[in-house]
């Protein structure tokens, strides 16, 4: 099974990515994680990301979506996958769609996580807080105004993402503020019987 989870920033997709991966069996693809991965492995694409990288610039998608090729084709993701942080735009999600198609896959499912913007801004303090509570380091966009600075972004280049994926009659939406298991289940229910 295939995977992409949207909504903003705060909307739970980390969260319930993780648990829906060991539900599933699927493994869960952070496209940040990967990048480093591919940096520190010395791989072609990700010589290629770490020189971009180092300039302070943005990695291209061709770079991304070079490693996105190269996990996916990697074992572990036999049984599938779920992207997290990808795609975030509509150019992205073409590419997406083609290098899938040039694998001789498809994804399965959308899932979009919908939340009120209010209540954002209380989750990511939430998770500041818990996260200092556990003796971790909260993230530097844990906060209110790099909120306000995500969710444009996310409106902006994000968000016609879901009107793509509910053309090609993938795309699922759920209420994201529900309780954390209360929205697993839901997901569980969306996708029938593992």
């Amino acid at each position: 099974m295939k995977l992409i989870l949207l909504g903003p920033p705060g909307a739970g997709k980390g969260t319930q990515a993780e648990s829906l991966a060991k539900r599933r069996g699927l493994i869960q693809l952070s496209t940040g994680d990967m990048l480093r991965a591919a940096v520190k492995a010395g791989t072609e694409i990700g010589r290629k990301a770490e020189a971009v990288m180092k300039s302070g610039g943005l990695v291209s998608d061709e770079i991304v979506i070079g490693i996105i090729s190269d996990r996916i084709a990697e074992p572990d993701c036999a049984n599938g996958f779920i992207l997290d942080g990808f795609p975030r735009t509509l150019k992205q999600a073409a590419a997406l769609d083609e290098l899938l198609d040039s694998k001789g896959t498809i994804l399965d499912a959308v899932i979009e996580l919908r939340v009120d913007d209010s209540a954002l801004l209380s989750r990511i303090e939430k998770r500041a807080a818990d996260t200092v509570a556990a003796g971790g380091t909260i993230r530097a966009d844990d906060n209110a105004d790099a909120l306000k600075t995500r969710l444009m972004a996310y409106y902006r280049e994000t968000s016609p993402l879901v009107g793509y994926y509910f053309a090609q009659g993938k795309l699922r939406t759920l209420d994201g503020m529900a309780p954390i298991e209360t929205v697993a289940a839901k997901i569980d229910e969306l996708l029938g019987t593992p």
